[in-house]
């Protein structure tokens, strides 16, 4: 029989949404190359995803099915989570992102969870962990009479296991770290990434409790437990606690905070356990072992005629869970404890994205009492109907096994084939793929400079925006480029004012706005919503305990909040960024100064083995930095060495003359020649990327974190120069798809 041909669709993707396919998404072959285009990574995905079906019918409807997925992708009016997308019909076949471990109180349990971590992170999923049933720092140990190191110190065992492990260059790992807050070792917590210098593969939150809140409000004393015995080891003043988180949030956006009473209130599956963590960026509950399957709809897609399409939106629901009810059957888990539990329950969560962009179509401000109505009714509307989605599927597959003793088994509704159907997730790359705003975020930038190379520069506009400027006569590259610079509208009088009131970004609308957009979602939604509450750099600490307070009051489940500036390596989040001129000195009066030589310098050699032998590579610091850089071939002589001398001798003059490292490497990475070496991460394509691969070593092994760490200084994308903000805990670059986390 004939197998049925698609319907040929042509993906709407742009030149940034390419761009990240081919990076991370596309099919490779050994030597990198690039072997399939979007629409066959999308027909492969709805082609493996739709063969799920054959498991529930002995109808041949899979190819209907899977034309279907294959549309409704390729249309960018759903997506599912990266590694759906990534890993479908490929030999890994590990399609879910997030993942919850055990962490036990003994050494055999600790180090278990680490091995799990990695096989997990190297599948290309994220990791969350609660550290709370670990004893604390100098308690007893009973077998070995010795005293316990705390949760911390085993924290930066998974955060180095973490750095160690590399995801075949797709997916970077990501975890969560959560600890109760009654926990003895709670101010230490609150505490350990105030130096930014560790634990930098975490993100960390405070479990709060009911109890604590409300001690809290009556400024009392809490009790703190050791988990060892459940016995009281002492207590602490819980206002003073609060404002440390509060301090510490202020200071540098962690810990973030999770109502963990809340997370077990809404807990669908209380009878098989209790959720102890989240996911990476806290918007997904799971109980140990549990993993979830995670996709978005792409509400600007669902606007027709400036009124939206509730028969589509209806329509993209129903299917959407059917598709991610089948990734549950068609994933290959990293873990057979992982497949029992997420088979047992069948978590999914569909959430959606372009929800800003959606109420730019509609004509209504983000900041607008009618923005945060229509989030409950569109949120409303895609819970009710995913649960009735949910419910048609167990009337042909069953209930989720663990259905009996679950919040539903009530007698009087109809069973779910789901434990949850909802999550509002930060969609990172896929919103790209999409082009559209992430998650239920607002836009974050009108218009703004994304660096192309060293010296050249390009204005990216938001799409409607052009067009509304271009339609109403104000638009030129000059006023892009100064809404660019100011990083807002709200000053700017070419644009008319009902346009500057329409096109919000994240720093225009107040903190209180953002919780209650958050609120507003999360009272339709299952699981939870991942939301970063923006402050500008001169908020102050009452600022951030109100917005606590306020979620707290709302019923939310946690809280990201991120103030401009707050953390080194902060990208140039908005607006131009004012460097310090002397006065004296005229513009054409300013040179750059070379540095001198010292008679001593300190070095590294590394060696690189390239298509014409091995290359050393030695790079010299003085007191300032990095200085001069040296190359010797293996292999004496010819044009390899000459030219690699070259190379040494303007890497030298360039970092005596200023010019930063990264610059070096965007200018000399991915230069390739006639007689390239290895092969995936190891692959050297020149004696000119050899050099580049060794400065970035350099910089890994001698400067803390890995080179991305300090492109974040200077305010750009480690890896493409564009702009990056903060969501969900997480930096997203939204040109490439570079994420801090998974």
């Amino acid at each position: 029989m004939t197998k049925k041909s698609y319907t040929p669709i042509v993906p709407e993707l742009t030149k940034n949404a390419t761009t990240v396919l081919e990076r991370r998404y596309l099919k490779r072959d050994k030597e990198g190359k690039v072997l399939e285009t979007p629409s066959q990574m999308f027909r492969r995905v709805a082609e493996t995803i739709a063969e799920a079906d054959r498991k529930f019918s002995k109808k041949n409807g899979v190819a209907k099915l899977a034309e279907e997925f294959y549309s409704m992708m390729t249309s960018l009016e759903f997506l599912p989570n990266s590694p759906t997308l990534m890993n479908a019909g490929r030999e890994l076949g590990q399609l879910s992102a997030c993942f919850v471990l055990p962490v036990g109180d003994s050494m055999e349990e600790i180090f278990d969870a680490v091995k799990y971590t990695a096989l997990i992170h190297k599948s290309g999923g994220g990791t969350g962990f609660s550290f709370s049933r670990l004893r604390p720092a100098n308690d007893v140990v009973l077998t070995t009479t010795g005293i316990s190191s705390g949760p911390i110190s085993f924290m930066r065992v998974f955060d180095i296991a973490t750095e160690t492990i590399k995801q075949g260059g797709t997916r970077r790992g990501a975890n969560m770290g959560i600890l109760h807050v009654d926990h003895p070792d709670i101010m230490n917590f609150i505490m350990c990434k105030a130096d930014k210098k560790q634990l930098n593969n975490f993100n960390i939150s405070v479990g709060l409790t009911e109890a604590f809140m409300k001690a809290v409000e009556k400024d009392e004393n809490y009790e703190l437990i050791n988990p060892r015995d459940g016995q009281v080891s002492g207590t602490l003043n819980a206002r003073k606690v609060y404002n440390r988180i509060v301090a510490q949030a202020w200071e540098n956006g962690e810990p973030g905070i999770v109502f963990i009473d809340r997370l077990n209130r809404d807990n669908p599956t209380p009878h098989v356990g209790k959720i102890e963590s989240t996911n990476p960026c806290g918007e997904q509950p799971l109980l140990p072992y549990e993993s979830c399957n995670l996709g978005s709809i792409n509400l600007s897609r669902m606007v027709r005629d400036g009124n939206i399409d509730w028969e589509r939106l209806q329509k993209i629901v129903h299917l959407s869970v059917h598709f991610l009810d089948n990734v549950v059957e068609a994933n290959r888990y990293p873990l057979p404890q992982i497949a029992e539990m997420t088979l047992a329950n069948r978590k999914i969560g569909l959430g959606v994205m372009g929800w800003a962009d959606m109420l730019i179509l509609l004509g209504v401000p983000y900041n607008s009492e009618e923005a945060i109505e229509l989030a409950g009714k569109v949120m409303g509307f895609i819970n009710q109907e995913g649960h009735a989605a949910s419910q048609k599927l167990a009337k042909v597959r069953g209930a989720f096994p663990n259905f009996r003793g679950s919040i539903y088994d009530k007698g009087s509704e109809p069973p779910m084939r789901n434990a949850t159907v909802t999550t509002i997730a930060p969609t990172g790359t896929i919103s790209i793929i999409a082009n559209a705003s992430s998650g239920v975020e607002p836009l974050f930038a009108v218009s703004y400079v994304r660096q192309v190379m060293d010296n050249d520069i390009l204005v990216e506009v938001h799409p409607y925006f052009e067009a509304a400027a271009r339609q109403r006569g104000f638009y030129s590259p000059e006023l892009m480029q100064r809404i660019a610079e100011e990083g807002t509208l709200h000053d700017i009088d070419e644009v008319p004012e009902d346009l500057r009131n329409l096109f919000v970004t994240a720093h225009d609308i107040s903190p209180e706005v953002h919780i209650r957009m958050q609120s507003a979602f999360q009272k339709y939604t299952d699981n939870a919503v991942s939301k970063t509450v923006n402050f500008a750099n001169e908020a102050t600490l009452q600022d951030v305990a109100q917005v606590y307070e306020l979620a707290y009051k709302l019923d939310c489940k946690g809280v990201t909040i991120y103030r401009d500036g707050s953390r080194d390596q902060q990208v140039l989040s908005k607006g131009k960024k004012e460097e310090p001129v002397s006065p004296a000195v005229p513009e054409h009066e300013k040179t750059t100064t070379k540095r001198e030589r010292p008679k001593v310098l300190k070095g590294w050699t590394y060696q690189m083995q390239t298509g014409c032998g091995p290359l050393y590579i030695t790079v010299n610091e003085d007191s300032t930095g990095l200085f001069e850089l040296f190359t010797t071939m293996g292999k004496a002589g010819g044009c390899a060495a000459s030219q690699s001398e070259a190379i040494g001798r303007m890497v030298s003059l360039a970092w005596r003359s200023g010019v930063q490292a990264r610059q070096v490497i965007r200018q000399l990475q991915g230069i390739s020649c006639h007689s390239p070496s290895g092969f995936g991460e190891n692959k050297i394509l020149s004696c000119a990327d050899a050099v580049a691969k060794a400065i970035q070593s350099h910089l890994a092994a001698n400067g803390g974190k890995v080179q991305e760490k300090r492109f974040f200084l200077k305010g750009a994308c480690p890896e493409c120069g564009g702009i990056v903000e903060h969501e969900g805990g997480c930096a997203v670059c939204h040109v490439c798809g570079y994420s801090e986390c998974a």
